[in-house]
């Protein structure tokens, strides 16, 4: 960006950022050095840094909550599209993965499986552990399944750490109207056992490989 950053050492960089930043003046090495850590602020009013933060109040007064109207979501279930997926995290990854897929953490969760209420699959016909495709009206991905009683009837859910499994590939371009968010969580599909041999896999996976 063309800003020179000559510093023989990180001493040099905090120092840099105590002359810039308010909150940051007072910190240094040598004051890290002899007390350990300091929690900001750390300036002309607190030199020893601030334990407890807005103690007396805070600066801007009391927060101010206001409320949103509920605007329901324009995705509906159907004849050709039954069932309502949700997506969300596990515990052991993060978001898409990209960091937690390269520590010991895959071991807990190897793969997105589709969780499926037991009345769900025994209506298709669909056992715990088998691969299933599950479609929407726009785009189809290839999961395993997870009889489970942990959805309703009528709800499957899987999460989105591994890229093959292409949960977003089903989702819906419909997003908030506020913040334009994607809405992951409400997507009309239908569920079916796919060929035994199928692998985890998408539509959109295709064809980016094709290309």
């Amino acid at each position: 960006m063309g800003y020179e950053m000559h510093y023989d050492n990180a001493a040099a960089i905090m120092d840099e950022i105590a002359e810039i930043t308010p909150t940051f003046k007072g910190v240094s090495f040598a004051m890290l050095d002899e007390v350990g850590s300091v929690q900001w602020p750390c300036n002309d009013a607190a030199p020893t840094g601030t334990p407890i933060m807005h103690v007396e109040g805070f600066v801007r007064g009391q927060g101010q909550f206001m409320e949103t109207p509920f605007v329901p979501t324009e995705e509906r279930s159907n004849r050709k599209f039954p069932l309502l997926l949700t997506t969300g995290r596990i515990l052991s990854q993060y978001n898409v993965g990209a960091q937690t897929r390269r520590t010991a953490n895959v071991t807990w969760h190897t793969e997105d499986v589709l969780e499926i209420h037991e009345a769900d699959a025994a209506m298709r016909g669909i056992v715990d552990g088998q691969k299933i495709a599950v479609s929407s009206r726009i785009g189809e991905t290839i999961l395993t399944a997870l009889v489970s009683d942990r959805v309703p009837a009528g709800v499957v859910h899987t999460t989105f750490h591994h890229p093959t499994s292409g949960a977003n590939v089903v989702t819906t371009e419909y997003s908030d109207w506020a913040t334009n968010c994607p809405e992951f969580k409400v997507t009309a599909v239908e569920i079916r056992p796919a060929d035994s041999s199928a692998a985890p896999t998408n539509t959109l996976e295709s064809v980016l490989t094709k290309a």
